[in-house]
């Protein structure tokens, strides 16, 4: 029985010829996105911005009253202004609040203030069903900010030394700027579309560096070994062979993983929608700065067709003539 190959043997896609054009466009998307960031900032889960979580579903009405949930929770003393946002079906809810200073240190404030947006929901609408509630203080979900940037920061660090040690030093770089890339990226969208950001995200992120990792080293490893063995060659054009001969792994790899994200994406339960959406967008992300970002950031980092070649010592020079003498 022949094998299906979803990527021909003799596949030779000119990827580096458009080399600049992907490059700018991947600049201004990663500029975009610290824009996006920056001015429109992060929609922070309970995690991050503390305070309390309530999740409700109206079982007797289609869609939640959004707008007379914000009224009637705005009027209640000590809530200041909540953020109501759909939470799965159209009669599903978040309702999230800030917690005043002064609940650091009365742990009944919290309890108190969830009682009172509860029996507020229940008093105007009995068909309300509380399904959890989540409260975290300001104080934790300042240190949850510091140890999740923290995290980030340390495992593309780790991954830029790693590569710098098993490769050369332009290869962590390139690595590192692929990853900054996929990172940046990430956290644009979630700042356009809004998105709750919240811990999970924050393991997707990890997942994604990990994943464009392996595929950015897949890639750097046959580039060395074509270094090595094509030693005249044009570099784009040894670029070029590098990523197509392991462009049937990158493909059969992203399509494995699709196939049990996508389930999850479209009929998984709401929960997981940001931990899917945040690996299903780095799928696509990684790979593509793999492709046009770590590959041809080597050819302005200097890489040359000697970068693998030794050295000769003064010993192999004498070592050398010496052969030619005899």
């Amino acid at each position: 029985m022949k094998l299906l190959k979803l990527v021909p043997d003799d596949t030779n896609i000119k990827f580096l010829k458009v080399r600049w054009p992907f490059f700018i466009i991947s600049v201004l998307l990663m500029i975009g996105s610290w824009g996006l960031v920056l001015t429109q900032g992060l929609n922070y889960g309970v995690d991050f911005a503390g305070g309390q979580e309530i999740r409700a579903t109206f079982t007797q009405t289609e869609e939640a009253p959004i707008p007379e949930l914000r009224e009637t929770v705005s009027a209640l003393p000590n809530v200041g202004d909540p953020v109501i946002q759909r939470f799965g079906a159209a009669n599903e809810v978040s309702i999230r609040v800030k917690l005043p200073p002064e609940a650091e240190s009365d742990p009944e404030y919290a309890a108190e203030m969830t009682r009172q947006i509860t029996d507020a929901l229940r008093d105007g609408h009995p068909d309300v069903r509380i399904d959890g509630v989540d409260s975290v203080s300001g104080k934790v979900s300042g240190e949850f900010r510091e140890d999740a940037v923290l995290a980030l920061l340390a495992a593309m660090l780790a991954v830029a030394i790693y590569i710098w040690i098993r490769f050369e030093w332009q290869f962590g770089a390139g690595a590192l700027f692929a990853l900054f890339h996929d990172v940046s990226i990430t956290l644009g969208l979630f700042s356009l579309f809004q998105w709750e950001f919240s811990l999970q995200i924050i393991a997707a992120i990890l997942a994604i560096i990990g994943y464009s990792l392996n595929d950015t080293i897949v890639v750097y490893d046959r580039i060395r070994e074509n270094l090595k063995k094509y030693r005249k060659m044009h570099l784009p054009d040894l670029l070029n062979l590098s990523i197509n001969e392991t462009l049937a792994r990158t493909v059969m790899t992203s399509l494995t993983l699709l196939v049990a994200l996508l389930p999850l994406l479209f009929i998984g339960p709401e929960s997981l929608f940001g931990l899917v959406i945040a690996i299903t967008m780095g799928l696509f992300i990684g790979t593509y700065s793999s492709i046009y970002t770590a590959a041809p950031i080597l050819i302005w980092l200097g890489v040359t067709s000697n970068s693998f070649v030794p050295e000769e010592t003064e010993a192999d020079k004498q070592e050398r003539k010496a052969r030619g003498q005899a």
